[in-house]
């Protein structure tokens, strides 16, 4: 075997495979030559047939082993196998044939008419024509060679090389040199073991191992962007949910160009799971990392209000007023603060109530306020305890929303992709089929020409239950799809309604504080430079 880049087509990948001669009566076992004859035909996409001198009928027993494939592969499982169905799929991952005679020169003509290569095949499986041999011709250079001889030497390197397609198996699915080994190990597993190697069972097997690894292709991917350009903590959640986005869209994007046969959607599934947890993983790392952020600016910007209130700088007459106005300059030092993240505003007022004791403290101590102040400054403290736990939880409401409205992005962006995908695996499935079409149709042509009638109904009748099967496969396909989305669609109202539940708390929390909040506001509390009064009533 010889891997080298393909001389014509750079995305190509030209893997010549080599194997030993058919019919050596040295090796003893005519059931090597049929199991080397059916590994070639199974892992090529061109299938170049050696030959020596003219065809003759020696010549054409050699090719009796692709009488015998049929006995030798199977494209389906035996309990979904039928003659006439593995016929027909043979045709789409067959290679295409190329006779290659060798040492000899020929008169491509018949009746004195011109022949092509093709037309002379045709007319050799029913003449004979005289051939010269040349002899000794791996000794000879170009130049000695017949200059007609060496053209043709040329061009059929050529025609091969240009006209080999990339070895694809049902499905249109490519052979790259992973899925070659795999090939390989999987064919000569079941000739060692006794069975017969069998086209669907490989692919399976393959799929199983492929689907795996694009799972964690796409994982792996996902993780790679989301450290890349989430900087944490994000300044807001909208900002992580669209970077989470864009990741989880190439992660998918990723999965489905890799992955194939993939029919109970397990692995879809298996993705769409680890991508969850990866982005709830993300999200708490989040909210980690802003709380650590914002505890430690507080801990900062109130260093010395804490330091002064311990030397009892605030325990003196006016000293409450004092504190409040540095507590309020502090406060906006704080919310001027860059890249806070989404906890800047709750951690800010866990703060603030931590502190609570040691401002009532101050304030009660303060001998110039009277008691009648002292009460209103207590009830202006709980009205702006309140506004702010309202503050946080609208805050809360309103991530909710975001997270809601995300989880229904990211489900309208699943179901395109994945319908993108279904809908290049059914144009692929109806080219295959097209083909296939196209071939029984011009084999029922050379029939009637010929006029072997019975044949040709034979083959009419095949034709009908081909078209009959296509029909069939396309409402298979249609009811998987409408699976696959039925699942997307599962998933989505499971997620939505676990945000629902995780929300609810929270809402008749908020309804509390919001009345509470109202009740303390029903009256404002008015300031006159250097006095205070009773508040009016609004």
């Amino acid at each position: 075997m010889w891997c080298l880049p393909h001389p014509q087509k750079a995305e190509l990948t030209l893997v010549l495979l080599d194997t030993e001669g058919l019919g050596d009566v040295e090796k003893g076992d005519s059931e090597n030559d049929s199991w080397i004859f059916a590994l070639a035909i199974l892992l090529s996409s061109t299938f170049i047939y050696n030959s020596m001198g003219a065809i003759n009928q020696q010549a054409m027993d050699q090719l009796q082993y692709v009488t015998e494939l049929t006995e030798r592969i199977r494209s389906t499982s035996p309990a979904q196998s039928s003659g006439a169905e593995d016929s027909e799929e043979f045709v789409n991952f067959f290679p295409d044939f190329v006779w290659a005679l060798r040492d000899v020169t020929v008169r491509l003509d018949a009746d004195g008419q011109a022949l092509s290569a093709d037309q002379y095949l045709e007319n050799s499986l029913k003449l004979k024509q005289e051939w010269r041999k040349l002899s000794k011709l791996e000794s000879l250079q170009d130049n000695e060679l017949d200059s007609d001889f060496v053209r043709q030497v040329a061009e059929f390197c050529s025609f091969v090389l240009s006209s080999s397609k990339a070895k694809a198996l049902p499905g249109g699915i490519e052979v790259n040199g992973a899925r070659l080994e795999i090939l390989v190990l999987t064919y000569l597993n079941a000739i060692n073991s006794g069975t017969l190697p069998c086209v669907e069972n490989a692919v399976l097997a393959l799929s199983q191992i492929e689907n795996s690894a694009a799972v964690q292709k796409a994982i792996t991917h996902y993780n790679q962007q989301m450290s890349q350009r989430v900087q944490l903590p994000t300044e807001t959640l909208q900002e992580l949910l669209d970077l989470h986005r864009a990741c989880e869209r190439e992660a998918m994007d990723i999965f489905l160009r890799n992955a194939f046969k993939d029919e109970d959607h397990s692995f879809k599934k298996e993705l769409l799971a680890q991508l969850e947890r990866r982005w709830d993983g993300a999200y708490k790392e989040n909210v980690r990392a802003s709380s650590a952020r914002c505890s430690e600016l507080l801990r900062n910007i109130f260093s010395p209000l804490e330091e002064a209130m311990a030397r009892g700088a605030y325990s003196q007459p006016g000293g409450y007023l004092l504190f409040v106005e540095k507590r309020e300059e502090l406060k906006q030092k704080y919310l001027r603060e860059p890249r806070k993240g989404i906890q800047a505003e709750e951690i800010l007022q866990a703060y603030l109530q931590s502190s609570e004791a040691m401002a009532e403290a101050i304030l009660q101590r303060d001998q110039a306020l009277t008691v009648k102040q002292k009460e209103i400054e207590v009830e202006r403290a709980k009205a702006d305890s309140a506004q702010a736990a309202v503050k946080t939880l609208e805050e809360m409401k309103e991530r909710h929303a975001q997270m809601m409205m995300e989880k229904e992005r990211c489900h309208q962006e699943r179901v395109r992709q994945l319908t993108e995908k279904m809908k290049r695996e059914r144009a692929q499935f109806l080219q295959e089929q097209e083909r296939v079409l196209a071939l029984k149709l011009q084999e029922q042509e050379e029939l009637i020409k010929k006029g072997w009638k019975e044949e040709s109904i034979r083959l009419q009748n095949e034709i009908q239950a081909l078209e009959k099967r296509n029909r069939e496969r396309v409402q298979e396909e249609a009811e998987s799809a409408q699976a696959v989305l039925k699942m997307l669609e599962d998933k989505y109202k499971m997620g939505h309604n676990t945000i629902a539940q995780e929300g609810e708390p929270h809402w008749g929390h908020m309804k509390q504080l919001s009345k509470e909040k109202q009740e303390f506001l029903e009256c404002q509390v008015a300031m006159a430079p250097g006095t205070m009064e009773a508040p009016p009533c609004v």
